[in-house]
């Protein structure tokens, strides 16, 4: 007996329970969003707590060679200095010519106000919500949506959470898109026709379907279909079967779709990469993590490019850096003091931002972490405050509660 092909079989049986539901904040996406004015923001969530000793090595410090060993400067394949004092992981090569052109940067010896305890998910809450603390009655919405409700105008375009992960920066009162990779339909026209008559009596699932459809870059044209109902269903499964979609690694495809949702109406746009947490073996699993990181940052360039670029700021955030010594598995563990990735033509560039603590083990903090010198929120706030106009005072008491912006550091042209 045949059987009948009802909205809901057909979502069980395919690939559409992830696509037509892909817009839902069910799912973790990327997050955007659009505001009037030229300027965009990208924020990169680093989850795992990046070892920014090993990314942009200060081995101008007479203690690095002590805790980490050589710099790996010689040879073709090994660090690149910077400017004499740090060094840049090879894994980042690709991103040299941002930095000959002034549109790579970088600020060390950052942190979160969050201290000793390490955790990860602790961490990543401070982060994104952008407090000094986390304690009891504390709202925990994200301060990157704290920045769109002060912001004229901002709609649901202004700003995009993209990927698989929550992004709780992104998490509040005002509207937000969400896209996620699964977004992409490999759907043949046939089977956006199909989908479309399955779903059109359902005002929900229409939306959403067609909402997926505009997220995934399909034009919705369709043919006519001929066959039974389970022709269809297997036009659909083969369909999936021989694959499709697009090619590129995850972070390349979270970056395109970002890139042209830049280029249009949003401004704001949001991901994470994880990875970053390396207790053992970190000279085989760091540099993997970091192309992902340059794929993503190159991606952004050639995708908004041109003048948008040049209005363009992208920063790259963790919740801690890792110690200072290498441990007896070849990683490094849970640390304190990190450090921020900035990109885009709107940086004022080729500079590792920040006051050097130095790495005696005095100078360490606990005598086991490098020391932070700055809030990392300060230099999010002079960003915000040079970019969308923000006010120090909102920036202190609302975006950042209980913040000391300090000085600026000029981060922007």
């Amino acid at each position: 007996m045949t059987e009948s092909l009802d909205r809901r079989t057909f979502l069980a049986r395919s690939a559409l329970i992830g696509c037509s539901l892909a817009a839902s904040p069910l799912l973790t996406p990327v997050s955007f969003a659009a505001i009037p004015g030229d300027h965009r923001l990208v924020v990169i969530i680093l989850r795992g707590g990046m070892d920014g000793l090993d990314v942009v090595r200060p081995y101008g410090d007479p203690a690095y060679a002590a805790l980490r060993g050589d710099a790996g400067l010689e040879g073709p394949e090994g660090a690149i200095d910077l400017d004499g004092y740090f060094a840049l992981h090879p894994a980042l090569r690709p991103l040299m010519p941002l930095w000959q052109q002034g549109q790579l940067g970088f600020a060390h010896a950052v942190s979160t106000p969050y201290r000793d305890k390490r955790s990860h998910f602790d961490g990543q809450d401070l982060l994104e919500a952008g407090l000094s603390d986390l304690g009891a009655g504390t709202s925990r919405d994200g301060w990157l949506n704290r920045v769109l409700q002060h912001l004229p105008d901002s709609r649901s375009e202004t700003a995009y959470a993209i990927g698989r992960d929550p992004l709780g920066v992104l998490g509040g009162a005002a509207p937000v898109q969400r896209w996620t990779p699964e977004a992409d339909l490999v759907l043949s026209p046939q089977a956006i026709k199909l989908a479309g008559m399955i779903m059109k009596d359902d005002p929900l699932f229409d939306a959403a379907f067609q909402q997926a459809l505009a997220l995934s870059d399909g034009d919705g044209d369709a043919v006519a279909i001929t066959g039974t109902p389970d022709d269809m269903m297997s036009m659909v499964n083969k369909n999936r079967a021989q694959g499709g979609g697009k090619n590129g690694s995850l972070e390349q495809r979270i970056a395109e779709f970002a890139g042209k949702r830049l280029r249009a109406d949003t401004r704001i746009a949001s991901f994470s990469i994880n990875g970053w947490d390396t207790h053992q073996t970190q000279n085989a699993t760091l540099p993997k993590t970091l192309k992902r990181l340059a794929d993503a940052i190159l991606t952004l360039q050639e995708t908004v490019r041109g003048p948008v670029w040049n209005k363009t700021t992208v920063v790259a955030v963790t919740e801690f850096g890792r110690t200072a010594r290498i441990n007896g598995s070849g990683g490094t563990d849970h640390g304190t003091g990190g450090l921020m990735v900035l990109a885009g033509g709107a940086l004022r560039g080729r500079q590792v931002a920040g006051d050097w603590p130095g790495l005696d083990e005095a100078q360490l903090y606990a005598r086991r972490d490098l020391m932070p010198t700055r809030d990392v929120r300060a230099y999010l706030a002079w960003l915000l405050h040079s970019q969308f106009g923000l006010e120090r005072t909102t920036l202190e008491t609302e975006i950042f509660p209980k913040l000391d912006m300090g000085y600026n550091p000029a981060l922007l042209r």
